[in-house]
């Protein structure tokens, strides 16, 4: 299959654009390589795959000729709120408006990554799909919109489009902002780390990997119009975490306290029924495991700086 990878320099991006190609897909993927962290991470990510540098916003769009289009790009993290949201609104809201009009008029299917964030504080846990949306933060809003949008072009235009909603991916090349990476990368060089909270919040974290085959099984086989939750196994607590990755790298990690960040969900658990029904796709990568995987990742980076 020809498939076009949006966000393709980003964390989930890059190991979804390297797994198709492994698979023999005629992949590509496109960027804007925006400043929410370091370029220079994601111009790492992207070494030796086929990644252009394209605004979804301001250039042309020629989907022409592609299968698929993975839509992973948008702009990240729950500290949108004062003036940061007309950033979200531009690379979340209108840049998804135009990938999917775009992608109507060529007739190519698109896998959009959403979000566990529209959620919020959810009514039920573990969570399904059908669960009415109470986003927290104005990411989780813009996400949420971007749905609404996927709904109408498919309506209106005939868009075939399935929706996947991430919770909480991690694992080797995790975003920096992300608290994982920020654990490890303390534990590592030996300095604090930054709790926000009071640590009991907790996650359905999900690896890397697992989302990447879920993603792809979504693309391949989900229903047009399907919105699928892609969780974890296991929902487990920062506090948890911290322990457990004292145990993996066999030392301490000083914690600070700091206060809870706005927008930010207590519990985010998924009900992964429908994706295990409909797909087969459950996670394999139990939650020790990952996590020794982001350390050592971690440790090697220190290690040869």
């Amino acid at each position: 299959m020809r498939y076009l990878v949006t966000g393709a320099a980003g964390f989930i991006g890059s190991q979804l654009l390297r797994t198709l190609l492994e698979r023999g897909h005629d992949a590509i993927g496109w960027d804007a390589y925006t400043d929410y962290y370091d370029p220079a991470l994601k111009e790492e990510n992207a070494v030796g795959l086929p990644v252009d540098r394209v605004d979804l916003v301001e250039d042309v769009l020629e989907l022409g000729g592609f299968d698929g289009v993975f839509h992973l790009a948008g702009q990240p993290g729950v500290a949108s709120f004062g003036g940061v949201f007309p950033v979200y609104v531009r690379q979340n809201v209108l840049a998804s408006q135009r990938l999917f009009e775009a992608a109507a008029d060529a007739g190519v299917r698109v896998a959009f990554a959403s979000s566990s964030s529209i959620y919020g504080d959810a009514a039920a846990y573990p969570t399904p799909e059908g669960t009415a949306p109470r986003p927290l933060a104005p990411y989780g809003i813009t996400k949420l919109a971007c749905e609404h949008l996927a709904h109408a072009y498919a309506s209106e235009f005939g868009l075939q489009v399935v929706t996947i909603r991430y919770f909480t991916i991690y694992g080797p090349r995790q975003r920096p902002d992300m608290a994982f990476t920020k654990m490890v990368s303390c534990i590592a060089e030996g300095s604090p780390f930054e709790l926000y909270g009071d640590g009991t919040q907790s996650r359905s974290f999900t690896y890397v990997d697992d989302a990447v085959e879920a993603t792809i099984a979504a693309m391949e086989s989900g229903v047009a119009g399907s919105i699928f939750n892609v969780g974890g196994g296991t929902e487990v607590s920062m506090l948890e975490a911290i322990e457990v990755l004292g145990k993996i790298a066999r030392r301490r990690l000083e914690v600070v306290r700091m206060p809870r960040r706005e927008g930010d969900a207590a519990r985010t658990a998924a009900d992964t029924t429908r994706i295990r029904e409909a797909l087969g796709w459950e996670p394999t990568t139990p939650f020790e495991e990952g996590l020794a995987a982001q350390w050592r990742w971690a440790a090697d980076r220190v290690a040869a700086r």
